[in-house]
């Protein structure tokens, strides 16, 4: 019996709804860590981190509105370990003797593990995804040069 070559897949154009999701869910929770922390800081740094939380608005609707373009259904809320990752953090920064201080610091490490997942998923996801998230990285990386120059400035 001859074997019959079969005819190759072709590779999928977008990144799958569920990695998507990941991302816009990712996105929502530090969006709220932002507006939380805002709410605790000084009135400076409540401006930054308001600018930051809009930033991040922008960053979920655009991929919100290219996942509803091609069908999928995008997720409107966050994790409930973002949650949880937002009162546990309010809580800790209440006793901190700094506490705008130890929000920066709390931010700046979660933007940079959100910026981190965002470049493996540029990596990881098909050309025309690695396209659509490779537009949010200038975004991303705003935030992460605001939270990082505001750490470097903190006293710790």
């Amino acid at each position: 019996m001859a074997h019959r070559r079969r005819p190759p897949t072709s590779m999928p154009q977008h990144l799958p709804v569920s990695a998507c999701n990941a991302l816009i869910r990712r996105s929502i929770d530090l969006c709220r860590l932002y507006r939380h922390a805002a709410t605790a800081c000084e009135p400076g740094l409540r401006m930054v981190l308001n600018d930051n939380a809009h930033t991040l608005d922008l960053l979920i609707a655009d991929l919100q509105a290219q996942l509803r373009a091609r069908g999928g259904r995008p997720c409107e809320y966050g994790s409930w370990r973002g949650a949880a990752h937002r009162h546990l953090a309010g809580w800790l920064t209440r006793t901190a003797a700094r506490r705008d201080s130890a929000w920066i610091r709390v931010l700046a490490h979660a933007e940079s593990a959100l910026l981190r997942r965002f470049e493996q998923a540029v990596v990881a996801a098909p050309v025309e995804s690695a396209l659509v998230l490779r537009r949010q990285l200038p975004r991303l990386r705003g935030i992460h040069l605001d939270m990082h120059s505001l750490a470097g400035t903190a006293r710790y």
